[in-house]
């Protein structure tokens, strides 16, 4: 039953512009599920379902990217895990700190993966600043992060 609320859940954000969480529990008990706002709350997080803002100012929900999740690769693994040191974010910057000399190697990993939500990144010694598209990216990113150190 819960693989097939979320895949309606996914069919749902992708063919309307479902604003709130209590639009997306309307939309699915119109569709003949069951479930509450904890439980629509439980499969957001679980589906990296995220806020994007629209080209009329409002937000809609998406699927993460799969850019964003999904894309740390062995070496993306392997360059973390030994150099990163800590990192946070403030609205749309994420600041990684790493062993020194090694800032690069990370900022390159980062640049490979190609992600749209990467504005940009600049790498000093030990610092990666990143400019993500928005606040949500730059949740989503560290969460990521913290996932992958963990």
């Amino acid at each position: 039953m819960k693989s097939q609320r979320q895949a309606k859940i996914l069919e749902i954000i992708a063919n309307r512009n479902v604003e709130t969480q209590e639009q997306l529990l309307a939309a699915l008990q119109d569709a003949g599920f069951r479930g509450t706002q904890a439980t629509i709350s439980r499969d957001i997080k679980e589906l990296r379902i995220v806020k994007e803002l629209t080209s009329l100012g409002t937000y809609r929900y998406t699927t993460s990217s799969s850019e964003i999740t999904g894309t740390f690769t062995s070496r993306m693994n392997t360059i973390f895990r030994e150099c990163v040191v800590k990192f946070d974010y403030a609205q749309n910057i994420v600041v990684i700190h790493t062993i020194p000399g090694l800032a690069s190697a990370a900022a390159s990993a980062i640049d490979a993966m190609n992600m749209s939500a990467v504005v940009g990144s600049l790498a000093g010694d030990d610092t990666v600043m990143i400019v993500m598209r928005d606040m949500n990216a730059a949740a989503t990113f560290c969460g990521e992060i913290r996932n992958l150190l963990n």
